[in-house]
């Protein structure tokens, strides 16, 4: 288990001064690039193998979101290394215990030449130590499109230099930003989110989102396709509100 203390900042909040579910993905994800730079196979290293961790799949359940100066504990636990394949978890807490959010995620080691998936290295293997997995309801990592169910095509989205991260690619927290833009009501509250990411979006590509509305287990789920100009989907992500 890896883990950082930290307090909710005024730039990571909404209107109401509660955190925003893009803010806790870049919480998590800073985490576990905080663990990956501790070593021995930080970025550099990763660099040099011409490897880069790819993420395939966020599951992401808020019970709670802080408050604007709240104090947290953010954590993440890598649970299964296997091939080219790495899962963990991640947290955030209150100082008091509480546990305000809880994540799966599923990540794949890439060979950046070949462009295809490598085995994981004992150098990987020595930096994240295997722990039991969080208790929590995992969800199928594939993101369906609900049936019969009215699209709506958003504006489309050009891929700026603000969405890229070290890799040249989007980042993975700016497609859940874009899924959010495209909905018709900004001020709904996602409890449960997750998102399958399919293809990566370079600088100055178009993505054009399509979203879909639907009842599930008595809350409202939107559906957000996010399209590149071939048609084909780039990434699918799930929002049910509160």
């Amino acid at each position: 288990m890896y883990t950082f203390n930290s307090r909710i900042r005024y730039s990571e909040t909404d209107k109401n001064a509660f955190l925003t579910l893009e803010s806790l993905i870049d919480y998590f994800q800073d985490c576990s690039t905080f663990q990956t730079q501790d070593g021995p196979a930080d970025m550099e290293y990763l660099r040099k193998q011409n490897l880069v961790w790819v993420l395939s799949s966020w599951q992401i359940e808020v019970f709670r979101y802080p408050r604007l100066c709240e104090e947290v504990t953010v954590g993440t636990i890598p649970y299964e290394l296997k091939g080219f394949m790495g899962l963990r978890n991640f947290f955030m807490d209150t100082t008091d215990g509480e546990r305000l959010a809880v994540a799966n995620s599923v990540w794949t080691l890439v060979d950046t030449v070949k462009g295809l998936p490598r085995r994981i290295t004992p150098e990987i293997i020595e930096a994240y130590r295997v722990e039991d997995r969080i208790p929590m309801n995992y969800c199928d990592r594939k993101v369906s499109f609900p049936e019969d169910a009215e699209v709506i095509h958003s504006e489309e989205i050009q891929v700026r230099r603000h969405h890229l991260d070290t890799n040249n690619h989007v980042n993975n927290g700016q497609y859940i930003r874009m899924a959010i833009d495209a909905l018709p009501d900004s001020s709904i509250i996602v409890s449960s989110m997750r998102a399958e990411y399919k293809k990566q979006s370079r600088l100055g590509d178009i993505l054009y989102p399509e979203v879909m509305k639907v009842s599930k287990d008595g809350r409202m789920a939107y559906t957000i396709c996010l399209r590149d100009e071939n048609n084909d989907p780039v990434c699918n992500v799930e929002l049910i509100t509160q």
